[in-house]
C-alpha cells in the first residue's frame, strides 16, 4: 500500500508517460497549473496541498529542451516553497549529457552545470535512464537512481527470434553496452570506428567484427538527427549485413529524423517512450514503455528496497 503522502506531477514534456506511471501505481496524477506570461516567463501553481509530501516530478529534457529545463526548475522551486518533504525528479532523458567533459579548451561541462542547478533549486533525488555517460551520477551530491532500458530492449529482441544476430556498437563509447546486449542475446558483437568532423556528423572508417550475412542490431543510448545511424546502417549493408535493427533508449529525433530513419535499409527502429513521439510515425518504429520501470522504482523509493533488483544483472 503506497503512502498517502505520495504525489506525482507532470511537466509539459511527456504527460502521457506520467499518466502511465500513475496507472501502474494505482494513484491519480496530481493537479498542477502551468502557463506563460506574455513575455514567455513560466508560471506554476500546485492546485492541491503538498505539505510534508513525497513529491515526484516527471519531466524529460526533450525539445524544446531549455523551455522544459526552466519549467522543471520553477516546478521544483514551487514545491520547495510549498513545504514538500522530498522533491524527486523523474527525468527519463537527462539533457546536456553529451557535454560531460571538456574535449577542447574553453568549453563548458554543461552536464555538471545542470546537476548543480537542479540541486541548488531544491531537488532531493534524481531518477533517470541510460545516461550518455554513467559518470554524470558523480556530478550530484544527492541520490541518483540510474535505471536502464536495456532489459526492455533485449526482452523485445528475444521475442522476435532474430536469426544470426550480431550486436553493433556505433562507436567505441557504446562498446560496453553492446557487449551486455550481446551477452543477453548470446550473440557476437562488432564495433564501428568513426570520426566526427562536426556535431551530428560522422564518417565510418572501420568495422571491427564480422557482419556479413548476419542480422545487425545497432544499440545506442540516444538518436538525435539520425544522420549517424543512417551512415552506420548503409555501411553495414555495404559490408554484407542481411538485415538491420536500430535500438536506442532515447528518441530525440531532431529535425526530420523520423523521415530519415524511415529508411528501406532498416527493418525496425526500437525505442522507449522516455521522450514523447508523434502518433503519425511510420510502422517502422516500435516504442517500448518505461512506465512500469519508473513506477516500480518509485514504489521502491517510497516503501524501501533495492533499485538493483529491477535489473537483470543485479550488480548494475
Amino acid at each position: 500500500m503506497l503512502s498517502d503522502n505520495l504525489r506525482i506531477f507532470s511537466g509539459s514534456s511527456n504527460p502521457v508517460l506520467a499518466q502511465d506511471i500513475c496507472r501502474e501505481l494505482g494513484v491519480s496524477l496530481g493537479s498542477i497549473k502551468m502557463s506563460r506570461f506574455k513575455s514567455g516567463e513560466i508560471y506554476v501553481h500546485y492546485e492541491e496541498s503538498i505539505r510534508n509530501c513525497d513529491v515526484f516530478l516527471v519531466q524529460s529534457f526533450s525539445h524544446p529542451i531549455n523551455e522544459h529545463f526552466v519549467e522543471l526548475l520553477v516546478m521544483i522551486d514551487a514545491a520547495k516553497r510549498a513545504s514538500a518533504k522530498t522533491i524527486n525528479v523523474i527525468m527519463p532523458y537527462y539533457g546536456y549529457a553529451r557535454q560531460e567533459r571538456k574535449a577542447a579548451p574553453r568549453e563548458p561541462i554543461s552536464a555538471k552545470m545542470v546537476a548543480d542547478v537542479l540541486t541548488t533549486v531544491g531537488a532531493t533525488r534524481i531518477i533517470t535512464i541510460d545516461l550518455h555517460a554513467p559518470a554524470i551520477q558523480g556530478f550530484f551530491n544527492i541520490p541518483v537512481d540510474h535505471l536502464t532500458g536495456l532489459d526492455l530492449i533485449s526482452d523485445y529482441l528475444k521475442s522476435k527470434n532474430i536469426q544470426n544476430p550480431v550486436v553493433v556498437s556505433p562507436d567505441a563509447g557504446r562498446a560496453s553496452t553492446a557487449e551486455k546486449l550481446a551477452n543477453y542475446l548470446d550473440s557476437p558483437f562488432a564495433i564501428m570506428i568513426k570520426k566526427r568532423p562536426a556535431h551530428n556528423e560522422s564518417v565510418i572508417t572501420h568495422v571491427i567484427g564480422d557482419v556479413e550475412g548476419q542480422t545487425a542490431i545497432i544499440i545506442e543510448d540516444l538518436i538525435d538527427t539520425g544522420t549517424t545511424i543512417v551512415n552506420v546502417v548503409e555501411s553495414l549493408r555495404e559490408r554484407g549485413a542481411k538485415e538491420v535493427y536500430v535500438c536506442a533508449t532515447h528518441p530525440l529525433f531532431s529535425g526530420n529524423a523520423l523521415e530519415r530513419l524511415d529508411h528501406p535499409g532498416i527493418n525496425e527502429v526500437i525505442v522507449t517512450d522516455s521522450i514523447a513521439l508523434p502518433d503519425n510515425r511510420s510502422g517502422r518504429f516500435k516504442v517500448l514503455s518505461v512506465a512500469p520501470l519508473l513506477a516500480e522504482s518509485t514504489r521502491i523509493i517510497i516503501e524501501g528496497g533495492s533499485i538493483s533488483t529491477l535489473f537483470k544483472n543485479h550488480g548494475v
